[in-house]
């Protein structure tokens, strides 16, 4: 009987599994779940899949890599019901959050650049340590005066974790550090950027990670190739998706 199925064009789960490295289950939750269109069934109540269903996972499984399980999916239940549009939308959102990654990479880059172009051999001096703050460190105000913000504006980053000042034992002050002064420019130039203090804490604890900002070059190189590659993925599975399409009418 299976022989017969295939050499009618139809597939049983099996087929359909392993010619896509799957479990003959995996490609029965993918109909359940409405990523494949729904099969017919023999009389005995086995599923029969056609190239049909081969080209949906086709389509589902090259559109994974770039927009992701949940997505992915959606996209396929979205076509299979019949609401293309819907489909478009998805894809257009994930571009979007794309392209959202991209400027955020960009900002990053611009910030540190903007950071490499003013060096110092004694980066606390350059923010006014030494007026009564300790060794090793500089006081709220100065550093907030040479970035030009309010001292509020430093300590609302640091209730967001972007800054960590340690405390001067004797009066209790705020007390930056060269690490806290790198967070707050960091901060301030993403800020300025248009960055929301949500989207730069992660970027802050990358640089925190690699230990500086030279370290961190390494870690931009990886962002661009995963940028780049998620960017492939997607024309992969728009081909595949759009081969579907075709294959619907």
């Amino acid at each position: 009987m299976g022989r017969k199925l295939q050499n009618e064009g139809r597939l049983r789960p099996v087929d359909l599994a392993r010619g896509h490295g799957l479990s003959t289950q995996a490609v029965r939750n993918y109909e359940e779940a409405g990523i494949l269109p729904a099969a017919e069934r023999t009389p005995h109540g086995y599923r029969v899949y056609t190239s049909l269903h081969a080209s949906a996972l086709r389509a589902f499984l090259a559109l994974l890599p770039g927009h992701g399980h949940r997505t992915a999916s959606a996209i396929m239940r979205a076509v299979n019901e019949g609401v293309v549009e819907d489909a478009f939308r998805l894809v257009d959102e994930s571009h979007a959050e794309l392209l959202d990654d991209r400027r955020t990479l960009q900002a990053v880059e611009r910030a540190l650049r903007d950071l490499d172009a003013a060096p110092s051999s004694e980066p606390l001096a350059h923010y006014g340590a030494g007026s009564g703050s300790g060794s090793g460190g500089v006081f709220i105000g100065p550093l907030a005066g040479r970035l030009g913000i309010r001292p509020a504006t430093l300590r609302k980053w640091e209730h967001a974790g972007l800054v960590r000042p340690r405390r001067d034992a004797v009066t209790g002050y705020r007390v930056y550090d060269e690490a806290a002064v790198r967070d707050a420019r960091l901060t301030h130039q993403l800020r300025r950027g248009g960055h929301l203090l949500e989207q730069i804490a992660p970027l802050i604890d990358r640089v925190r990670e690699a230990g500086g900002l030279e370290p961190l070059e390494g870690a931009l190189r990886d962002w661009h190739g995963r940028l780049a590659d998620r960017g492939r993925a997607m024309l992969a599975g728009a081909a595949e998706l759009e081969a579907y399409l075709r294959e619907r009418g």
